[in-house]
């Protein structure tokens, strides 16, 4: 099976596979490691995704689809007047991802066992994901679960160094800041602790470089109107400006000094004097520095902050990891390990680390279930026979070694002797005597799967027929114990008949995921069976007791008269919730309606837009 990794994000994306052992980076058709995401419709409605898009659409800004991660989980409208064309969010994101995936080979996009983890931010709400899943599906990609970009980096920083100690994750990307806090014992992972800035990035760095130097240097040198930076008149002007600012500003990654520089026929504008417009302003990292600091302070806040979420101080911390584009720049790695004092470490691709450690992390999910959970650390086989025997054994571990321990239901004959061999490299166990928990300590000398064969011998040397004689045990990059939830999610309820709405909390800000339950309600009002009317669970996230409405609006789960066809759910009746947030925070409900024998789920019933129903269901 296959393993595919995208990190969908707000400038740049990037794909990869793993096939349990190695790590294939797919690069765009100019040979790039990371795609634009940026779409492209030129007059004759062609459609260019990528780094063509990306450099056209600076000269043709109406004609192209930009920063539209920002808006995913938004009724907001994607306009390219230029070609007469509004699009979603989600179809854009669904572009970039039909695009990467076509860099695939066929092999992987053609087996319908391939399963691909796409990264979110983990300040992503519910609606984002959900829209997120929704390009995913516009795309045709298949078998899809999300993971929030820092448990995503965090694996990538294990497939490099397994030492023992707790690091920091600095996930700055085009449009948000992710930090995680990850401890690192034999191999396995726990987060302690995330958090970040949801717009503080590389495209808030562009728009500074254009507010405090482009804008006044071309307010002094040209007959411009002082609101360049909204007058539609010179949206290409800004537009080309910024392009060129940031061309400029990732040339300071190399160098000490650039020029934010364009000349006249490639802006093609005049000012209100008539003279032809142009771009050559020298600027330098000092300078850059300078403006960008608030920025890069408001980020080393933030990582402080999520230290401190974990309990800890920088002195606890062995190393910091950049990740993203902005952490290509050395004076911004070189300042925020200065802040706060902690060693910097390169042990990763900026660029690629969060689409390598989705595609490990896919190896890890178990895809026949439904709800995309985690493949079983522990195996077993079934020996069968005349003997009540199995083997018990870790499926799944970072480790290079692995147990295998006997359990007999009753004790065998005197003489009985079992084997252990493995079929990758020849090497054998030897005979052993069989008695309940005897244990073989086994070599696991390969990333991925290692493959043993179990033999047992009676008490004259014979071999005795097994049921199961084959056992599989992967090496893992690396395992994630722990996940820590980003936002506190609840279900609105009455605590009683007529009274206050309460906020009854699934999951709270740091709780392990995933993670499982069950709340029972009563229906607030009756719902006969076909009538227009519904029962209505409305999902909210965030802390705020006082009022509920203050929190975020992230869902609404619905029992509607027409999912049922017969019966009455009376008022007072029992509603039992089972809920599930998963490893990437998404949620998944099931109510069950005793009284009419009736079961309905979150895949059929949710909607992530607001109805303004009336609240129909009182407290536990």
């Amino acid at each position: 099976m296959k393993y595919v990794g995208i990190d969908l994000g707000t400038t740049n994306s990037a794909i990869c596979s793993f096939d349990g052992e190695s790590i294939r980076l797919y690069k765009s058709p100019e040979q790039h490691d990371v795609t634009p995401s940026a779409i492209f419709i030129d007059r004759r409605g062609n459609k260019y995704v990528g780094s063509r898009a990306y450099n056209n659409a600076a000269r043709n800004p109406d004609n192209a689809a930009v920063l539209f991660k920002r808006l995913m989980g938004t009724s907001t409208p994607v306009k390219l007047p230029a070609v007469n064309l509004t699009m979603t969010p989600e179809e854009c994101s669904a572009e970039v991802l039909r695009a990467l995936y076509g860099y695939l080979p066929e092999e992987i996009r053609g087996d319908g066992d391939t399963g691909t983890v796409i990264t979110v931010p983990a300040a992503f709400n519910q609606m984002q994901k959900d829209s997120t899943m929704a390009a995913a599906d516009a795309a045709g990609l298949g078998r899809v679960a999300l993971m929030q970009e820092p448990v995503a980096a965090v694996m990538s920083v294990m497939r490099q160094r397994k030492t023992d100690g707790i690091f920091v994750v600095y996930d700055i990307g085009g449009g948000t800041l992710d930090v995680a806090i990850a401890e690192s014992i034999g191999g396995r992972v726990n987060l302690l602790a995330h958090g970040g800035i949801a717009m503080c990035g590389g495209r808030d760095f562009d728009r500074i470089l254009f507010d405090n130097v482009v804008k006044p240097w071309l307010l002094e040198n040209f007959d411009l109107p002082e609101d360049l930076a909204s007058n539609s008149q010179y949206k290409s002007l800004r537009t080309l400006a910024t392009w060129a600012a940031e061309k400029a500003k990732i040339a300071l990654s190399q160098s000490d000094e650039s020029v934010i520089s364009l000349a006249e026929n490639e802006l093609g504008v005049r000012d209100q004097a008539g003279e032809e417009i142009y771009l050559d302003i020298p600027i330098n990292r000092s300078l850059y520095d300078d403006l960008i600091a608030f920025k890069v302070d408001e980020s080393i806040q933030a990582t402080r902050e999520s230290i401190e979420k974990a309990g800890l101080s920088p002195h606890d911390i062995e190393r910091i990891v950049f990740v993203g584009g902005p952490a290509q720049y050395k004076n911004l790695r070189d300042k925020v390990a200065f802040e706060l004092g902690i060693a910097p470490s390169t042990d990763v691709n900026p660029m690629t680390a969060v689409a390598e450690g989705a595609a490990v992390f896919a190896e890890s999910i178990d895809w026949a279930s439904q709800s995309r959970g985690r493949k079983s650390a522990r195996g077993a086989i079934s020996a069968g026979g005349a003997l009540d025997l199995s083997f018990n054994y870790i499926a799944r571990t970072p480790d290079s070694k692995a147990k295998i321990v006997a359990k007999l239901g009753s004790s065998a004959p005197a003489g009985v002797e079992f084997q252990i061999d493995s079929l990758d490299t020849g090497w054998s166990s030897g005979r052993i005597a069989l008695k309940d928990g005897a244990g073989i300590e086994l070599n696991l000398t390969k990333p991925g799967d290692n493959t043993f064969k179990v033999f047992v011998f009676d008490s004259n040397g014979g071999p005795v027929s097994l049921r199961e004689d084959k056992i599989v045990i992967a090496r893992t990059a690396a395992s994630i114990d722990a996940i820590p939830a980003s936002h506190s999610i609840g279900i609105e309820a009455r605590n009683k008949v007529g009274g206050r709405s309460i906020l009854v909390n699934i999951v709270k800000e740091g709780d392990q995921l995933p993670k499982k339950g069950k709340e029972i309600f009563k229906a607030g009002e009756s719902l006969k069976a076909g009538s227009p009317g519904s029962l209505n669970f409305k999902l909210w996230e965030g802390d705020i007791d006082d009022t509920i409405h203050d929190n975020r609006f992230i869902g609404l789960f619905k029992i509607s008269g027409t999912d049922f066809d017969d019966d009455v759910i009376a008022a007072g009746a029992d509603l039992i919730c089972e809920y599930e947030v998963r490893d990437s925070g998404n949620i998944f409900l099931e109510v069950s309606v005793p009284s009419i024998s009736g079961s309905f789920q979150s895949s059929h019933n949710f909607y992530s837009s607001q109805e303004g129903k009336v609240d129909s269901c009182t407290g536990p």
